[in-house]
């Protein structure tokens, strides 16, 4: 396995990592505090919570949203890239599949930012050259030493040039979103701010048009040159609350990405049927498939 980049084992919970290595541009969008290495392909993540948040947290300030989790693991997955398996910086991660399971009990806001520890192995990379460009792990996420998730994601890693020839031209200078329509009221979606809603009504029942605004701070954290995988996923779950009414709320997701969402076209969000003890929503663009996502719900 390629040699550390960096010193892992930095000081945990006392600061935040540098905010490059999730590809995050706000300090207070770093969930990340320090990670070690526990044996080759595992390791272990320091994360802090904190007990308010622009969009994770509830409007009460309770609880934390599964979303949170799910960023979590995201994070770690990007930086033990950099720092354990020499990904440059400035390539690029393409989502292909996310599988997170949350347990609502142990995502209660407490009395101080919640600490939480990541424990990862990489299961499966897949190397280009000398380094990677695939790869698969999965994820616990502990508090208090309980379990509060658990996650299988798979990814692919694409160099600048790669990505660039890829998008065919589109940057963040290039594309433009459209106004965002008029969104559906926040609490029939589970949320508190009209700016956090993402769906808009659409010509028949359980099918919305999706809302990109990239002035939202948590889901443009920096500037985009297609929609990112977590609004795709915010999208998933406000699709699921407005089905059920607002009386069941998703605590897990299984997703899987097909193609890039672009910012400059209309894009779709619709119940493609119930599946198991839960919803199936898909999302479309130009009639092809954007993404697919099983997401599991528990009553309020």
């Amino acid at each position: 396995m390629p040699q550390s980049r960096q010193t892992a084992g930095q000081p945990a919970m006392t600061a935040t990592v540098p905010r490059q290595l999730v590809h995050r541009a706000a300090v207070a969008e770093t969930l990340l505090t320090g990670w070690r290495r526990l044996a080759d392909d595992r390791f272990t993540v320091a994360a802090q919570w904190p007990r308010a948040h622009g969009l994770h947290v509830s409007a009460d300030w309770t609880a934390y949203d599964p979303l949170l989790a799910v960023e979590t693991v995201r994070q770690s997955g990007t930086l033990l890239s950099h720092t354990e398996y020499d990904v440059p910086l400035g390539h690029h991660f393409v989502l292909d599949a996310i599988e997170v399971t949350t347990h609502p009990e142990h995502l209660r806001v407490g009395a101080l930012p919640a600490e939480t520890e990541v424990n990862v192995t990489f299961t499966e990379v897949q190397y280009r050259g000398r380094r990677p460009s695939s790869a698969r792990y999965t994820a616990e996420v502990l508090r208090c030493g309980a379990r509060a998730a658990t996650a299988d994601v798979s990814f692919t890693c694409l160099g600048e040039a790669v990505y660039r020839r890829l998008r065919s031209g589109r940057t963040p200078d290039t594309v433009t979103a459209p106004p965002a329509p008029p969104g559906l009221p926040p609490e029939a979606v589970g949320r508190a701010l009209p700016g956090d809603v993402v769906l808009a009504p659409a010509d028949r029942e359980d099918r919305w048009r999706l809302r990109v605004n990239t002035a939202h701070p948590v889901f443009f954290d920096h500037p985009q040159d297609h929609v990112p995988g977590m609004l795709l996923l915010e999208a998933a779950r406000q699709a699921a609350v407005a089905r059920t009414g607002g009386k069941q709320f998703p605590v897990a997701y299984h997703a899987r990405f097909h193609r890039y969402a672009e910012l400059d076209e209309p894009a779709w969000i619709e119940i493609a049927g119930p599946d198991g003890p839960g919803i199936r929503v898909r999302g479309t663009q130009g009639g092809m498939p954007l993404f697919d996502c099983q997401v599991s719900l528990a009553h309020t």
